[in-house]
């Protein structure tokens, strides 16, 4: 039984018949120039040809089945080559893109096309690339649907609203063939939100019951057209945790905040030096040029050189209390609040214990002679081992993160060749940016999404 509130919630989200009659439109024009031109059967996939869109989505994707007798290159080929041909035909504006394989983005009477090769081989179990799978996703989704498409509509609401929508590697989120997934697998939005509000890491979702092997990730949700597939496998840790929060919090007190928050707010640069003075902590930054390459490339080189920065850091003794990464087309930020910007001179390193007297003569007269200049204390004995008191080389954190130590960490390949070109260090305010704000915001005021739509719900009480 749907409530009064996710009705009014429906009234708000589902297309009208105007915008239905326009995308169908397009679809048309689109399949009707790649009949004209053959060589390929065309299909519309995704959300649309679904009917699992959300009221203002501008996208369409339009698959190419090319006879899998091609080879790889060959369907790179000849796929780009029609995808091109049929923009073309109707005049539309396009540029290359890149997923596993090229395909073509254009646009088209207002809608952001995508038309994409792929093989039309028999079953899912034959594919040879990721995209042969999805005209089987989109005749299961389409098959079954039909009576939960407004409940599709409602978690694809919710989950983007909750800000755990999107499967992409910076979102770390729920796909929307996740989300068809969930709605038949527990039998409407109710169900899918009573599911997760018991969900635990490892929970197993299979609905043909079929999986063909173990998965690792924190949420398994087996693909009805593969057996060896999780659909859920982007979703993280982080992402999944959200996800049952909201789940909780809005059976216990629904409202429209779950689906419409407000807008959040950027803070300033000002505003940034005032949290970050009452926290007693240190902001500091390094931006570097967007490697050119896709998001699935590039996010995951961001994250590794993160972690590794961070380690670097902690070597140092700079103690980090949060990082986190961004990737913009042109810019890309690792970002880190320490406990403290500024430590002491003074490093205590350990030596040996006395009793291990070959290791324990070797300490003493590597610091006694060859290392005499960093002493400040030692060698002395404490607790039966040899100690040393030595002169840090970097007392600040910029220092070290300005320093030609941080190529010797082990970023990603594709980082590393951006960094090589030079990157940029900054600390507190100066790390805000009209580019990065919204990331700088969420980082520093950090809370989970119960906890925003709360707070909306107070300042609005």
């Amino acid at each position: 039984m749907r409530s009064p509130l996710e009705g009014s919630v429906l009234a708000s989200i589902r297309p009208g018949p105007d915008e239905k009659a326009h995308i169908a439109r397009v679809a048309e024009q689109l399949l009707a120039a790649a009949r004209k031109i053959g060589r390929a059967e065309a299909m519309i996939v995704g959300s649309v040809a679904r009917d699992t869109w959300i009221h203002g989505d501008r996208d369409l994707d339009i698959f190419l089945l090319f006879d899998p007798v091609l080879t790889r290159q060959e369907l790179e080929e000849q796929g780009l080559a029609l995808a091109k041909e049929i923009a073309e035909s109707l005049g539309a504006p396009y540029h290359q893109k890149y997923a596993e394989h090229p395909y073509i983005n254009a646009m088209l009477d207002g809608l952001d096309v995508d038309l994409v090769p792929c093989f039309r081989v028999e079953s899912a179990g034959n594919i040879r690339s990721s995209v042969d799978r999805t005209p089987f996703h989109t005749r299961y989704i389409k098959d079954r649907i039909g009576p939960f498409a407004d409940d599709v509509l409602l978690l694809k609401q919710f989950a983007k609203a909750g800000g755990v929508y999107g499967s992409d590697q910076m979102t770390e989120g729920f796909s929307g063939y996740l989300c068809e997934l969930l709605i038949l697998s527990c039998n409407g939005f109710s169900g899918v939100l009573l599911s997760a509000a018991g969900w635990r890491q490892g929970t197993l979702i299979d609905p043909e019951t079929h999986r063909a092997k173990d998965f690792s990730e924190p949420l398994v949700v087996v693909d009805p057209v593969d057996p060896a597939r999780n659909v859920s496998a982007s979703v993280s840790l982080d992402r999944m945790f959200e996800f049952v929060e909201l789940a909780r919090g809005y059976l216990e007190n629904p409202s429209p905040l779950f689906f419409f928050p407000p807008a959040e707010k950027n803070l300033s640069r000002s505003d940034i030096d005032r949290a970050i003075q009452e926290k007693r902590t240190f902001l500091v930054g390094m931006t570097c040029a967007t490697p050119p390459y896709i998001p699935e490339i590039v996010v995951p080189q961001l994250r590794r050189s993160l972690e590794s920065v961070q380690a670097l850091l902690e070597r140092n003794g700079f103690s980090v209390n949060f990082a986190d990464c961004e990737m913009h087309e042109e810019r890309s930020l690792l970002l880190f609040e320490l406990n403290c910007g500024t430590i002491s001179l003074t490093r205590r390193h350990p030596g040996p214990p006395i009793w291990n007297r070959q290791n324990a003569e070797r300490f003493f007269h590597k610091y006694r002679d060859r290392e005499a200049s960093l002493l400040l204390a030692g060698p002395f004995i404490e607790a039966g081992r040899y100690i040393v008191e030595v002169r840090r080389r970097y007392t600040r954190a910029e220092d070290l993160l300005e320093s030609p130590e941080v190529l010797d960490v082990s970023l990603g390949k594709h980082v590393r060749l951006s960094m090589q070109e030079g990157w940029e260090v900054t600390t507190n305010g100066d790390c805000w940016s009209a580019e990065f704000a919204p990331f700088i915001s969420r980082f520093i005021a950090r809370e989970s999404p119960l906890t925003r739509i709360l707070r909306y719900g107070e300042d609005r009480g």
